[in-house]
């Protein structure tokens, strides 16, 4: 697990609403998400970090990948990084994002539980 994923801070966390990767404010702004950059294109861009993150999420976990509990419940692929995740996240994507996810063949399913999907 790269050391770099992990927040060294615990002000300004935010996490993904795609993947619920959990990071810093400014690591998602420099280094974008490490599942979702190809799709979310956040990395140098503080308004997309903010669009697509969000600071109300529950249930943070350390999560390598290969075997762990919580990676069914955030219902994670095989293809998402090491790192630590959030159980929920409060928000959904903007609708112009989760239309061009649905362009390119992503499936977007909110993980906010307060949401119905």
């Amino acid at each position: 697990m790269s050391l770099e994923t992990v927040p060294k801070d615990l002000r300004h966390l935010r996490a993904c609403l795609l993947c619920s990767l959990v990071k810093t404010i400014d690591q998602f702004e420099y280094d974008g998400c490490d599942n979702c950059e190809s799709y979310l294109q956040m990395k140098g861009n503080r308004e997309m970090v903010y669009e697509c993150t969000s600071s109300s999420f529950d249930g943070c976990a350390l999560v390598s990948l290969s075997s762990s509990v919580i990676t069914v419940w955030v219902s994670l692929s095989g293809n998402f990084k090491p790192g630590v995740y959030a159980v929920t996240v409060t928000g959904r994507l903007p609708p112009g994002v989760v239309r061009e996810l649905k362009s390119r063949g992503v499936i977007y399913r909110s993980r906010d539980t307060a949401v119905k999907t």
